[in-house]
């Protein structure tokens, strides 16, 4: 039998609400950090991070909060955190489960603001070896509703859809069905819902580009999205202002002054060309600002993603061989690399490599990161 690996959180990014980050004795943390969790021994299997706190939730199916809420619930299969709400799914009278609603500021305390008993079919569970992995909310156990933060909180879905995972961005969301494909609707005016347009769209609508390309994963950012093809591939859509799509962004080459010239249009495909610098072959080369169809993405050295998460303005990317490579915002350390600088390009995150461990889940909140890695098997 193969011997169990050493595994733990870390965490970088902003936590000036004094959320479990890293150390926490700062403000931020620019380099990942073993998690300071809230708790002593508590063996963490899921995070959940919103702007200003974040969930935490243990095999023992405790779930605590840490930053501008706070306050503790025991009894937890699943929690999923937003700046309007917090949404527990807790055991309840067998057969069932009980969703709640909870204002972050409640501190757990008291009555929900709406409950409701839903099967346990699609609570989730932990991975192979009890491995921590993404939870099934906002998509409702029987995957035929969702929550929003906000009114109404409980929203149907087509039982035709059979949704297998929901993302919510600011204003967009996006549905992974059984088949692989990926739907979206919601706000489009950055091009967050791959349809090649800006316009709104109302119920859940098939990305035909990505039609017949099964999706193992799907992330929503701010006003971003992503999504992780079951051959490893990446396609990014939406707003690039801060290099958060791995496209040319203008503002981080103003940033390093590399303008040359100044030009407004759209390419053959439609996206938003915002200016121009020049490119390898010393010809102009357009800079994205929004990208309203998903863009093939390629990792260095060929590599092969299994996981993503997005961020307000970043994006976080796990390899198959258990890297981390993040890009877009970095103003407060969220993308891992020692520094603030934002990138318009996917780097490594030298730290787990350096120290001997392989990444297995990642969870961006809106400024900062969370990673769950184990350490290396030895050969």
């Amino acid at each position: 039998m193969a011997e169990e690996r050493t595994g733990g959180w870390f965490g970088f990014g902003f936590c000036g609400f004094g959320q479990a980050l890293g150390s926490g004795r700062r403000r931020q943390v620019h380099s990942p950090e073993p998690l300071g969790a809230p708790g002593a021994g508590v063996d963490i299997c899921r995070v959940s991070a919103s702007w200003s706190y974040t969930a935490f939730l243990s095999r023992g199916g405790r779930a605590e909060l840490s930053g501008s809420a706070s306050g503790a619930v025991g009894g937890c299969r699943d929690a999923w955190a937003s700046e309007a709400l917090l949404v527990v799914l807790r055991a309840g009278p067998e057969p069932g489960a009980e969703l709640q609603v909870w204002s972050p500021g409640s501190a757990l305390c008291g009555k929900p603001l709406w409950a409701q008993t839903v099967v346990p079919e699609a609570a989730g569970e932990l991975g192979p070896g009890g491995e921590a992995q993404a939870g099934v909310l906002p998509l409702l156990p029987g995957a035929c509703a969702y929550v929003s933060p906000r009114p109404p909180f409980c929203r149907p879905l087509a039982p035709e859809l059979r949704a297998r995972r929901l993302e919510l961005g600011t204003e967009h969301a996006l549905l992974l069905d059984a088949a692989g494909q990926v739907f979206s609707w919601g706000s489009g005016r950055h091009g967050q819902l791959g349809h090649g347009t800006l316009e709104a769209v109302l119920e859940p609508r098939l990305l035909e580009v990505l039609q017949g390309l099964p999706m193992a994963e799907v992330a929503a950012g701010g006003w971003h999205s992503v999504c992780v093809s079951e051959t490893g591939d990446i396609y990014t859509w939406g707003w690039n202002e801060s290099g958060q799509l791995a496209l040319p962004s203008r503002s981080l080459a103003e940033e390093g002054r590399t303008v040359t010239k100044e030009a407004t249009g759209l390419t053959v495909d439609g996206s938003e060309v915002k200016g121009a610098a020049e490119g390898e072959d010393g010809a102009p080369a357009p800079f994205i600002a929004v990208q309203p169809f998903p863009a093939l993405l390629d990792l260095p050295l060929d590599s092969d993603a299994v996981k993503a998460s997005c961020g307000s303005r970043h994006t976080a990317v796990v390899t198959r061989t258990g890297e981390l490579y993040t890009w877009g915002w970095g103003k407060y350390g969220q993308l891992g690399h020692k520094d603030t600088t934002s990138l318009d390009r996917p780097r490594r995150v030298e730290y787990f490599v350096d120290n001997q461990l392989q990444v297995k889940a990642v969870t961006c909140g809106a400024w900062n990161t969370y990673v769950y890695a184990v350490e290396k098997g030895k050969s």
